[in-house]
């Protein structure tokens, strides 16, 4: 079934499960933590697409404990990215199996250029996320 999924590009991150945790405004995401239970623990992740959106967005809490925003598109083949549990990387879920750091850099499979990543900024209940 893993490898379909690959075949297919079908990722494992979902959209968030509350739909009016975060919003789009002047090239700014902002989510509210409380009510995005996908971040609250290392290792979560969610993907933000639509409302308004002009890119897809992958939003990880990562294994170090901080907010890594990244555009949801690998650079080999566009598919959509996971973060790898218990790792502090990202895989493309073609299978290919690209692989990129935190930063943003490539470093295993068919993939040669970064991935955009995006500021985070965390105030109280709030994540911040600059795309402009």
């Amino acid at each position: 079934m893993k490898l379909l999924k690959r075949i297919l590009g079908i990722c494992e991150t979902r959209l968030p499960s509350v739909v009016d945790s975060w919003r789009y405004e002047d090239l700014r995401i902002t989510v509210r933590l409380s009510r995005m239970p996908e971040l609250r623990r290392p290792g979560g992740a969610v993907r933000l697409e639509g409302g308004g959106l002009p890119r897809k967005v992958l939003l990880v809490h990562g294994t170090d404990g901080r907010f890594h925003a990244f555009a949801n598109r690998c650079t080999h083949m566009g598919r959509r990215l996971d973060p790898l549990p218990g790792n502090d990387r990202m895989e493309c879920c073609s299978v290919s199996r690209s692989t990129f750091t935190y930063a943003g850099d490539p470093v295993s499979g068919a993939a040669k250029a970064p991935v955009e990543t995006f500021p985070v900024d965390a105030e109280g209940d709030e994540l911040r996320i600059r795309l402009g």
